[in-house]
């Protein structure tokens, strides 16, 4: 039978599993594959398997009772493998990867970070810098039948929003990464502007939500910031 992964972890980690249960709508019970030196949290994987808000809660639980007794590599909802003794392979195969990793990840938590910008805002930053916009603006409000204008402050104002938004997405994660061990971009969304992970050291968490209070306030009414967190460093695995 498949297996489904949750997570490795250290051979000497605690492994508290009571309470917890698995994916699927009947789930099988936790159990787990050890190594030498390493351990991953199983269960049977179930016959069909979606991405339903009960078997999300599910996966999701195991990773923060995990993380709450030490370091653990979360794997992303919906990983499955062959059979426990291919499991077992990859973790002798890969162990000196996956100590690495976890020496890496042992006390951090990892937060998100979306940045989103007001765009009647930022329309009016564009048209109030930019003398060609301003332009063309007037030139089409004026005659309506302007097609190739139109066009050309559509690409002028594209071309303007993208260039300010990276601007602003390369100020504000470069003010935030001395708060952060490291950090991950995830690349822009389609209603963000910004979309990061950083890798934060438990001990520094309050620390680092405050940096992102503190920009947020920086930048005013116009932005706003969603942080995310702890995760489990899905990002950083």
């Amino acid at each position: 039978m498949a297996t489904y992964i949750y997570a490795i972890t250290a051979a000497d980690h605690p492994l508290r599993l009571d309470g917890l249960v698995g994916v699927g709508e009947n789930p099988s019970e936790l159990r787990v594959v050890r190594s030498g030196r390493h351990a991953a949290v199983v269960s049977d994987a179930p016959a069909e398997l979606r991405a339903k808000r009960r078997d999300l809660v599910a996966h999701q639980s195991v990773l923060e009772r995990l993380m709450t007794d030490g370091a653990a590599l979360p794997m992303r909802f919906g990983l499955v493998g062959p059979d426990d003794d291919q499991v077992l392979a990859a973790l002798e195969q890969e162990q000196d990867t996956y100590a690495q990793r976890l020496e890496e990840l042992d006390g951090r938590l990892e937060y998100n970070l979306k940045v989103a910008r007001d765009e009647d805002s930022l329309l009016r930053e564009i048209l109030t810098e930019s003398d060609e916009a301003r332009r063309l603006r007037d030139h089409t409000r004026s005659n309506p039948d302007a097609h190739g204008e139109k066009v050309a402050l559509g690409e002028l104002v594209s071309r303007e929003i993208e260039a300010r938004s990276d601007a602003a997405a390369e100020r504000i994660a470069g003010q935030l990464a001395p708060a952060a061990e490291r950090s991950s971009d995830a690349g822009p969304t389609k209603a963000h502007f910004l979309n990061v992970s950083y890798l934060v050291a438990r001990d520094d968490a309050a620390a680092f939500s405050q940096a992102v209070h503190e920009a947020a306030e920086k930048y005013g009414d116009d932005y706003t910031f969603t942080l995310n967190g702890p995760l489990p460093p899905y990002s950083f695995v």
